[in-house]
């Protein structure tokens, strides 16, 4: 967790700033006369050494006591609960400020020293779990702010606002406060106190994904540290913007500003921690050689550090880039040695398992499972007993493995079922825990799930029982939450959920659902037919061999003069998924397939499958979901078809690589020609401000946009083209949900008729579903790559026209139109016309 600052003693400004928003004010000079033990424990605190500083704050109470002093004595208290909470001992910490509170009580009111001990107190109820309370009392802090005229304090106040609402998912609520500290900070003069709620600020936008506000916010910070002459604060600006830039993948900025960083501070720590990023991103780039010319240097500067949690979590960070640079493990051994022996020194139990675990997994590497597990085992009770489960995960994860490798897979099954509980209980947290702890959705979070059910279904005999089978679709429904989680970096999927297996038992009985789950080494496929308990089968195909097929497939269906590889293909994956329940789904009466993919099988048409004769979406309409309905699933045929259509034939000038869209016109029109109620916004009358007015004036429940953009994997490169530049996808909800309290409407269908996924971005139909999502659509129809508008003018007509005049569901609708195409259009029949587009969400 970042440090908050202490309360200090005689120049009492505000000091504190919570768990995310980083770093904190630098503290103000202390006065000659403090008491030496004020002094000291400061020093102890700011230097990480927190247990330390609790013994001489615990004897710096005591004296203020005997002397009568309370106010003193309570600021004592008040920085006491903040030691004990960086070392994790929460009924200490609670108990000192709940003193510290009541002495307050007792006397004369100093208003600054109670809004600075309500703020410790916010934070140790975000930490414990009590993100409501936490918001409470940051409210209580921001109105004696206001009280006492102080507008720093104020800022402060709303940034912990901010952190406490994002971390009850609250993503839009915290940034309107942060929008509101940018407000309240705008007409300040220079100061220490400006600069560095800028860089907090700047800190907090970029983890809920609002990079070029935080860059802009950074660079604040930055030119006024730059103009009061702070050589230490101007390295911590230039260390975020290099973390700004490397999340933007501009790695040559990011190179350049952690160098600057380096070369500008004076504290050995910062200078690590810019070696250390440096070194992780050279690293990532496969510069192997310019790594190991780091390496040297950032020992050097390991070895000037006093123990310290900081220097503990950068022995570890340069463990776990040795450990990519095929380092002898001794060498790594010893580094985390020195960390566990650091953490033990200062008594930091936090640490102390983040090093042991470490330490186990090294011992993992090494097969010695046996030292492995022991290690495991105490880094998992300190970790639980710190009450840090972003670290307890991990253990528990890699207890997981371990007892797996030992053959005891019921001790396996149990200690991945307590690792994503844990994440569960995380899943707000999870792209906001400690910048230290080194995460990566890929690396540390997606393998939890797919090892799971891997082990579920390779441990369950030939047939796995209905109790098995849920859990392993639960686990994979819970994957794809924790993507689009990680995608927004925000728990944007809240509320009830609608089991598909009701819709489909009773609402729409002639529809099944596919589970397809990529394993290493095996293809599953969990099956929901109408009536039927679930089954499955399995596919004696490593995920390499699955996902080689699947890219082969995705590459050629774009090339005209590969049909025959593109049949060939198309077969093998239908012989994959459909062929084993044939005959089933016949006896069924089944008509539409609802899949709920999983990885590289989302980049596919599936309704370009082939059976040999036919392709898929001449027998079935097909779906995508997520697994997840919010919404109650009503069918859109059961309503008049209001279209709000909003097209874009030119696209603006800072955008040369997108070509024009002339067929938008004829779109249009063929959408008119269905009877569809239609307000149109074309070319210059499409812009951001006009969508968004029209979203809350005009009755609609289908909202049509024609326009070049973008599906991305990256949140930032996910966006749609209008008039007057480009709408990114987190400003869907802002613009694309009506605002109105007096008629609130639901968007039934999304459709992006101009759409492609990023080109080399095997992952981004994430950004089609954050679409969606982001969108509060029931429905989306969007292409995965771009086609010849005059086919998609065709399309959309024909999709519309059976929508409206023949009420069917969207996506037989849809089937209908691509079948059309696909047989009455000789130009237009390869799937390369038809196929790309897609129905996600309600196919009802």
């Amino acid at each position: 967790m970042v440090k908050k600052k202490f309360i200090n003693f005689w120049l009492l400004v505000v000091l504190s700033i919570c768990i995310i928003v980083t770093p904190a004010l630098a503290s103000s000079s202390i006065s000659q006369n403090s008491p030496s033990k004020v002094v000291e424990s400061q020093i102890l605190y700011e230097s990480g050494r927190f247990a330390e500083a609790v013994q001489i704050l615990k004897q710096a109470v005591q004296d203020y006591e005997q002397q009568g002093d309370s106010l003193k004595q309570s600021v004592a208290l008040s920085n006491l609960a903040l030691a004990y909470q960086q070392i994790g001992d929460w009924k200490q910490a609670h108990i000192s400020i709940t003193k510290s509170l009541a002495l307050q009580g007792t006397s004369n009111k100093n208003f600054t020293v109670l809004a600075q001990t309500l703020d410790i107190q916010g934070r140790l109820q975000l930490l414990t779990g009590q993100a409501e309370a936490s918001l409470v009392t940051w409210k209580q802090t921001e109105d004696i702010y206001t009280k006492l005229g102080d507008k720093k304090g104020i800022a402060l106040a709303l940034l912990s606002q901010a952190q406490a609402l994002r971390s009850q998912g609250f993503n839009k609520q915290a940034i309107e406060k942060l929008e509101l500290v940018n407000k309240t900070l705008e007409s300040q003069g220079d100061s220490l106190a400006k600069a560095a709620v800028l860089l907090s600020l700047g800190d907090t936008l970029e983890n809920v994904g609002e990079l070029e506000k935080s860059r802009l916010a950074l660079e604040q910070s930055l030119a006024i540290y730059r103009r009061l002459k702070l050589p230490e604060n101007i390295a911590l600006s230039l260390l975020s913007l290099g973390n700004n830039a490397r999340i933007q993948q501009k790695n040559t900025q990011a190179i350049a500003f952690y160098q600057q960083t380096f070369d500008t501070s004076i504290s050995p720590l910062t200078k690590v921690k810019a070696r250390l990023n440096h070194l992780n991103l050279l690293i990532a780039e496969k510069q192997f050689a310019a790594a190991q010319s780091l390496i040297p240097e950032i020992q050097s500067l390991l070895a000037q550090l006093p123990p310290s949690r900081p220097s503990i979590y950068a022995h570890i960070n340069l463990a776990h880039n040795l450990g990519s640079l095929n380092t002898p493990t001794s060498q790594i051994a010893q580094l985390l040695g020195t960390a566990v022996q650091q953490s033990r020194s200062l008594k930091d139990i936090r640490a102390e398992a983040y090093a042991l675990g470490n330490l186990g997994g090294l011992y993992e590497k090494t097969q010695q499972i046996t030292d492995a597990i022991s290690l495991t085992q105490q880094a998992l009770i300190l970790a639980q007993t710190s009450n840090a489960p972003e670290i307890s995960y991990l253990w528990q994860w890699q207890m997981g493995r371990l007892l797996k490798a030992q053959s005891n897979f019921t001790g396996a099954i149990a200690a991945y079922d307590a690792t994503i509980e844990t994440l569960e209980s995380l899943r707000t947290d999870l792209v906001a825990v400690n910048q230290d702890i080194q995460f990566n959705f890929r690396d540390n979070v997606e393998p939890v799930y797919r090892e799971s059910v891997a082990l579920l279904l390779q441990n369950s005999g030939e047939k796995p029982d209905i109790q098995t089978l849920e859990k392993a679709r639960t686990r994979i429904e819970a994957l794809q939450l924790a993507e689009i989680d990680n995608f927004f970096r925000e728990a944007c999927l809240q509320g009830q959920r609608v089991l598909l297996d009701q819709v489909v038992d009773k609402e729409n009985p002639n529809t099944a659902i596919l589970y397809p789950i990529i394993l290493p080494e095996q293809l599953q496929v969990i099956v929901k037919i109408p009536q039927q308990p679930l089954r499955h089968y399995t596919v004696n195909k490593s995920q390499v061999e699955v996902e080689r097929t699947l890219v082969q497939l995705r590459e050629y269906i774009l090339e005209p003069d590969r049909t025959e590889e593109i049949q060939t293909l198309s077969q093998e994956i239908y012989n994959w998924l459909i062929k084993p329940i044939e005959s089933d789904l016949a006896t069924s009466k089944v008509n539409t397939l609802v899949f709920v993919l999983d990885g590289a099988l989302k980049n596919i048409p599936l309704a370009a499958l082939y059976d040999g004769e036919k392709y898929l979406v001449e027998k079935y309409a097909v779906a995508l979901s997520l697994g997840l309905q919010l919404l109650a699933p009503n069918p859109l045929a059961q309503k008049p078809v209001n279209v709000l259509a909003a097209g874009l034939v030119q696209p603006p000038p800072d955008f040369p690589t997108f070509p024009p869209l002339p067929g938008i016109k004829l779109e249009f029109d063929l959408i008119a020609q269905t009877g569809a109620s239609t307000k149109k916004l074309l070319n210059k009358d499409f812009t951001s401000i006009t969508l968004e007015k029209n979203v809350n004036t005009v009755p609609f429940n289908v909202l049509h946009l024609a326009t070049h953009g973008q599906f991305s994997s990256r949140p930032e490169d996910t966006f749609i083209l209008a008039n007057d530049g480009s709408i990114n996808v987190l400003q869907f909800d802002n613009l694309l949900r009506s605002q109105s309290e007096t008629s609130p409407q639901t968007i039934e269908l999304l459709v992006l008729s101009a759409c492609q996924t990023a080109t080399g971005d095997n992952r981004a139909t994430l950004g089609l579903a954050g679409a969606a999502i982001k969108a509060g659509a029931r429905s989306t129809v969007a292409s995965l790559w771009h086609i010849d508008d005059q086919s998609t003018a065709i399309l959309i007509g024909e999709f519309y026209n059976e929508l409206v005049n023949s009420k069917v569901t969207k996506a037989e609708a849809l089937r209908r139109a691509q079948v059309k195409l696909l047989t009455q259009y000789p130009n237009y029949s390869r799937p390369g016309y038809w196929a790309a587009y897609v129905l996600v969400g309600n196919w009802l």
